[in-house]
């Protein structure tokens, strides 16, 4: 009996049992530690191939030209964001699909930040690259989260709502986009030091650090604060994709600041005063950022950086026409559905513009300005069976927007 337990060897690989350091007994046979390990390096890249390949086929991969052509018939201008975007979400997408082996390269994945006034699309242009991708998207707002075991919302959170996008499939989540607007509104109060606790700023800031760099994260399902009887789901943030926008209101006297101290002599002096405080955004750098309040572990884990430009008058007249989704095709179709024709003269649409450049909101006061604008007709007309045909023209425009309706609008902006 004692020989015949000494001359055990492994069924796989024919090593004796003095060869191995565990040797596990089967009903017809025995597998050794070496042959274990090296089934199961089999086994996951299978398996990882196999999610590849699923990858691929659910994931709609297209070069980074056609990315921003795609954008470009959504988006009006923002040529320079479009660019740095269509790359940085070719190449993580390119990543996620890379085969598995012991001698290959791992790349690690880069985050965004869009830096720009509001209104200059930084949400449109995530939204609409998830929508091309057809990837799990959410938007969450920073200002509402907290240190853990403060009034808000936990970092967690930011997981639970694009668990929900996703419908509750994991696989799917984790390879997502999500949105982190207002990044700039947790950003460190101030320098000095303080008895208070900073719960909605530097706090965040580090609570974000391990979702944006790649863990395992217990998310709560439903979102709200974690409890000790809760059920969790466990998900790997290493494969999503962060976009964090802000509009960063003042940085640009911390841009000038630093390109004052790079200028030497009278000619740099000069042409620094030829560049608009509006134009000062091209120049952001990662310092800057860094001088506004943001800690520099989570700039280095956001290495991604682009600028939204203020949007000019063609540019707003553009958004109202050019896209597929432009709001002037938009109230087409509205009263088109109530059989009233509408159109807008071009003179009207010059006066939208001028009073969306009164109240610097970009794009978002637009919408503002034509629902005051046709509120009225929106209201009576479905009514009216006599109208079929509706022509706003300046005068018209300049009618409903009386200067009690403009002050009305600027308070609420």
């Amino acid at each position: 009996m004692k020989d015949k337990k000494e001359a055990l060897s492994c069924s796989f690989c024919g090593r004796d049992k003095k060869d191995t350091n565990v040797l596990i007994a089967g009903i017809n046979g025995h597998i050794c530690d070496h042959c274990i390990r090296q089934a199961n390096g089999i086994v996951n890249e299978e398996l990882d191939s196999r999610e590849k390949r699923e990858l691929s086929r659910n994931i709609r991969l297209v070069k980074p030209t056609e990315i921003k052509a795609f954008l470009d018939e959504y988006v009006i201008g923002q040529d320079e964001a479009k660019r740095v975007l269509s790359v940085a979400v070719y190449n993580h997408y390119k990543r996620l699909m890379q085969p598995t082996g012991d001698n290959e390269v791992e790349i690690e994945k880069s985050n965004i930040v869009l830096v720009g006034e509001t209104g200059t699309g930084k949400t449109l242009l995530a939204r609409t690259v998830a929508r091309m991708l057809n990837v799990p998207f959410t938007i969450v707002d920073a200002t509402v989260l907290t240190e853990a075991g403060y009034v808000g919302e936990d970092v967690e959170s930011i997981l639970s709502r694009l668990l929900q996008a996703a419908n509750y499939d994991v696989r799917s989540a984790e390879r997502g986009i999500v949105f982190v607007d207002e990044i700039d509104k947790i950003a460190r109060k101030s320098d000095n030091p303080s008895i208070t606790r900073d719960v909605s700023g530097e706090g965040v800031q580090q609570g974000l650090l391990k979702l944006l760099e790649g863990a395992k994260v217990n998310v709560p399902p439903q979102g709200g604060r974690k409890h000790p009887d809760q059920k969790f789901i466990e998900i790997d943030t290493r494969n999503i994709l962060f976009i964090a926008g802000g509009a960063f209101d003042g940085i640009q006297r911390y841009i000038a600041r630093r390109m004052n101290t790079k200028a030497v002599g009278y000619q740099s002096a000069k042409e620094r005063e030829s560049i608009s405080n509006t134009a000062l955004l091209r120049y952001v750098s990662p310092q800057d950022l860094k001088s506004f309040g943001l800690i520099p572990e989570l700039i280095g884990r956001l290495p991604v950086l682009a600028h939204l430009d203020a949007l000019d008058a063609a540019s707003l007249k553009s958004i109202l026409t050019d896209p597929k989704n432009a709001l002037v095709k938009q109230y087409v179709r509205l009263f088109q559905m109530d059989d009233i024709e509408l159109e807008f003269k071009d003179e009207a649409l010059d006066l939208i513009v001028e009073k969306a450049l009164e109240f610097k909101l970009g794009a978002r006061g637009l919408r503002s300005i034509c629902e005051a604008l046709l509120n009225d007709a929106m209201f009576h007309l479905p009514s009216d069976e006599r109208t079929e045909r509706l022509v706003v023209s300046r005068s018209y425009a300049e009618q409903k927007l009386d200067p009690a309706v403009m002050k009305r609008l600027k308070a609420v902006g």
